[in-house]
């Protein structure tokens, strides 16, 4: 199983370095069958990242998730983004679909809750904070790279309770 973990964001904008901060924490951690990447938007040409890959998490900042991260399963979906020169990780697997005439790999996303994204901040102490509990949630994850484990934890996160 090939499990890809894709970090996204501005390194030089505080809080918004937690995607690949992340991914550089998890990178070192030499997981076998976890490829890392990272990137500081996403663009069309990801989409041959996610080609070969069983699963995709996303990893992003978000200044309006709840505290320390907000995780969900996601689609494929044609928004606002698919033109522009930075994409929506909906949009990416959209266009994976048009590229490759097949659905993505299941893909998931990890939003943690960032405070400061000002050019030239280093992380804000509250966000460290938020990048600690999800990388333990992380290398939990790529430990059990199963979809039914992922899909409790998002109904975890959403305050559901999972059918048993």
């Amino acid at each position: 199983m090939k499990l890809l973990l894709f970090g996204y964001g501005n390194p030089g904008r505080g809080d918004d370095a937690l995607g690949p901060e992340l991914i550089a924490r998890i990178s070192q951690m030499h997981l076998a069958g976890v490829e890392c990447q990272n990137d500081m938007q996403l663009q069309v040409e990801h989409v041959t990242d996610l080609n070969e890959c069983n699963q995709v998490l996303f990893i992003d900042a978000d200044m309006s998730c709840t505290e320390p991260y907000d995780f969900s399963e996601i689609g494929a979906a044609r928004d606002d983004s698919y033109t522009s020169h930075a994409m929506s990780p909906t949009a990416l697997l959209h266009a994976y679909r048009q590229v490759y005439g097949k659905d993505a790999p299941p893909a998931f996303l990890l939003r943690i809750r960032g405070y400061e994204f000002q050019l030239g901040d280093p992380l804000s102490d509250k966000a460290t904070v938020n990048l600690e509990a999800a990388t333990k949630l992380i290398v939990e994850f790529c430990s059990a790279a199963s979809q039914s484990l992922w899909r409790r934890e998002k109904l975890k996160v959403s305050g559901l309770q999972p059918f048993t």
